[in-house]
């Protein structure tokens, strides 16, 4: 999918109070950011936002951020923002490849909500749940390690399943059809709620690891 240009879109970014400009500089001290000791939690790839908001909106007690690529994508989620006040979200502007130069054994939970299938299988590398990803999750978690994933991609959700269990997480959670299973407080994202409208089945796992 092409992503259109928005005029302003660095500047409106670079003003945000929930940006985190230099994100590598707080390596390892993100408590800190926070002024708190509550887990963290992270969304790669959060698009607009509607899922991590209403998250940090619902779970105060929990931090989050918010980890996007595409500055006209990042901008649309700023604006979501303006008229709310959110002591435990931020938001950074980076590449997923360069997670573990910012984080170090500090994460709870790791949040993939409709990443790019890469559907060519010489591209399956660039998937967020492929092995060069996990093993940079390695580093960003704690101890225990969650991940939770939802998607409308089954190709994606099968590759994931197996690439999740060959590096060693246990599954404790899954569906096939998350919203026709009696699954609660499902916070949906954009793309959810799109393709959910268009019949499509929402495929949901959650793995973990100690």
């Amino acid at each position: 999918m092409r992503l259109r240009n928005v005029s302003g879109a660095k500047e409106k970014i670079e003003a945000s109070k929930y940006i985190v400009l230099e994100p590598k500089e707080n390596k390892g001290k993100w408590k800190k950011v926070f002024g708190n000791d509550n887990p963290i939690h992270i969304e790669i790839g959060m698009g607009k936002g509607k899922f991590i908001f209403e998250h940090a909106l619902r779970d105060r007690d929990i931090n989050f951020i918010g980890i996007e690529k595409f500055d006209s994508v990042m901008v649309r989620a700023i604006e979501k923002l303006e008229d709310i006040e959110l002591d435990n979200l931020k938001l950074i502007r980076t590449d997923a490849l360069k997670i573990d130069e910012i984080f170090d054994k500090e994460i709870d939970t790791i949040y993939l909500n409709f990443s790019d299938p890469w559907p060519k299988n010489r591209h399956e590398d660039r998937r967020l749940s492929s092995e060069i990803f996990l093993k940079k999750y390695d580093n960003v978690f704690k101890s225990a390690k969650s991940i939770i994933m939802k998607t409308d991609n089954r190709k994606l959700f099968e590759f994931s399943l197996i690439s999740f269990v060959n590096h060693g997480y246990k599954i404790e959670e899954i569906s096939l059809d998350l919203h026709n299973d009696d699954y609660k407080d499902n916070i949906e994202t954009e793309y959810e709620t799109k393709f959910s409208n268009l019949g499509q089945n929402i495929y949901m796992v959650k793995v973990s690891k100690m």
